[in-house]
């Protein structure tokens, strides 16, 4: 049997997982569990760094010195686009900002004043948002940041736990694509992208694929922990790139929903495809596993229901996820639909969504049941919107669609997602990124040859569910409405 410890950070929570191989089969144990809560000072959000590190160095001493486990890899994944800037010395400069921090705002808009947005994609091949690395830098620039005149090292958030893991600082690929500053075709930084933005390039570290081992622990890091000499692996470093490795997919035409906080919709193909189409679509290649491109959308996800959860438990009103879910079920079927885009900013989510429902003459939810059936539904049908999306680029069919991640577990959604879309939903399994995290070291020690093995692990590892579509007239009727949102899309 080997053992692998995969540290998977969201932007709700962390967890360090232990992935055990044997027998053609992974099994995952949960180690350790702990909040990611971002920290507001002023008007600026950050990310709480430290204490995330804390966390992750008291998880290796649960590993260690209490389990005394022996392990053949460790990796770290986290969310996309967030980075670090560190001092010559090594140092971080500053807690990184949160990739929903006001700072952003209308960056895009003035990027596209330096660089038209055809150059732009045409370099990188990423779709077009305010959270992106690039308009995080750009923010910085025109603000007169210190800390981006300062930083001699730009590490995105994965690879600066590897280096504070290892003192080894590299940039791995999967999480370097969500930049907007990676150039997919010449395989390296987009450096004339940043030259014509006054943006510094001498600070990108070299660039490393999944897979790659970066080091052992640091004998510190070690020695606390009672792990002496266990290899770090750059893994896919962007959750979702270790959660489409463990897609438990067959030959047959399928896209994948990566479905959390966000639900990244996409296909997984040999080449990104960057064109007058794919960029009219606002289509994102990113990269993945084995030489991958993972071309997808990023649709804001459960996090409007984390939000409006957390707003009613302000109130008082502290209702649990799943009987947020049946309160959906049994509310009133399409009394209004929204569109998830136009919600990004965190904070007061019902009355957000209370004022997008009156903007397009709607009636807005009444009650907690309804808020969680019309983000449902209306995710449901942004799914069959961006699957037509998918298939109209790709010139083919799209037959199955997989469903990973936590979101995984909410049958409501599955059946509505299969309903909207008309196609079978295959989900499971719920921990799709720690087992890609597990599956990709795996690869990089060389105990597995490649995707085509760590699919059939999962498949063979995993309780899938399966969701036939019961397409109604009224779905169709509901997606004409939603239509009627993304006019111009």
């Amino acid at each position: 049997m080997s053992r692998y410890l995969a540290f998977d950070l969201g932007a709700e929570s962390g967890r360090a997982m232990l992935g055990s191989l044997e027998g053609g089969r992974l099994t995952l144990e949960e180690l350790h569990r702990f909040p990611n809560t971002p920290v507001t000072v002023f008007s600026s959000l950050y990310w709480d760094t430290l204490r995330l590190w804390l966390e992750i160095q008291h998880a290796l001493a649960l590993a260690g010195r209490e389990r005394k486990l022996v392990l053949n890899g460790i990796a770290v994944d986290t969310w996309g686009v967030d980075c670090a800037l560190l001092a010559a010395d090594g140092s971080l400069i500053e807690n990184p900002r949160h990739y929903r921090d006001p700072r952003n705002n209308g960056m895009v808009e003035k990027a596209f004043k330096a660089v038209p947005r055809e150059q732009i994609f045409e370099k990188t091949g990423i779709q077009f948002m305010q959270i992106n690395t690039l308009y995080q830098l750009y923010a910085m620039r025109l603000t007169g940041s210190p800390a981006l005149e300062r930083a001699r090292t730009l590490l995105m958030m994965p690879d600066l736990f590897n280096y504070w893991l290892t003192g080894v600082a590299k940039a791995e690929l999967t999480i370097a694509s969500t930049t907007q500053f990676y150039d997919p075709r010449r395989q390296g930084w987009a450096v004339d992208l940043l030259k014509a933005l006054d943006l510094p390039h001498a600070i990108l570290p070299e660039l490393v694929p999944p897979g790659t081992l970066l080091g052992p622990l640091l004998r510190s890091v070690g020695e606390r922990a009672g792990l002496a000499g266990v290899p770090v692996y750059a893994t896919g470093c962007h959750d979702t790139a270790s959660a489409v490795a463990a897609v438990p997919a067959g030959a047959d035409n399928w896209c994948y929903i990566s479905s959390g906080t966000w639900s990244l919709m996409g296909a997984e193909l040999d080449a990104p495809v960057i064109d007058q189409r794919s960029l009219a679509l606002n289509l994102t290649n990113e990269m993945g596993a084995r030489g991958k491109t993972r071309l997808l959308k990023n649709i804001p996800g459960l996090w409007l229901l984390q939000e409006c959860k957390r707003a009613w438990a302000t109130e008082g009103r502290d209702h649990s996820y799943d009987d947020l879910v049946t309160m959906a079920g049994t509310a009133t079927p399409f009394s209004a639909v929204i569109d998830p885009d136009a919600f990004l900013e965190p904070g007061e989510m019902p009355a957000k969504i209370a004022a997008h429902c009156k903007s397009n003459g709607q009636a807005p939810p009444a009650t907690p049941g309804a808020f969680a059936r019309t983000i449902f539904e209306s995710l449901a049908l942004r799914y069959r919107h961006v699957l037509e999306s998918l298939e109209s680029l790709l010139n083919r069919q799209i037959d199955v669609i997989h469903i990973v991640g936590g979101g995984s577990r909410n049958r409501l959604l599955n059946q509505f997602a299969a309903d909207a879309t008309g196609r079978t939903i295959v989900a499971g399994p719920s921990e799709a990124t720690a087992m890609g995290n597990v599956l990709i070291q795996a690869m990089g020690s060389g105990e597995i040859s490649g995707l085509a093995e760590a699919r059939d692990i999962v498949a063979r590892s995993s309780a899938l569910d399966r969701f036939e579509p019961r397409q109604t007239a009224d779905w169709n009727r509901a997606y004409e409405k939603f239509r009627g949102l993304k006019a111009g899309e």
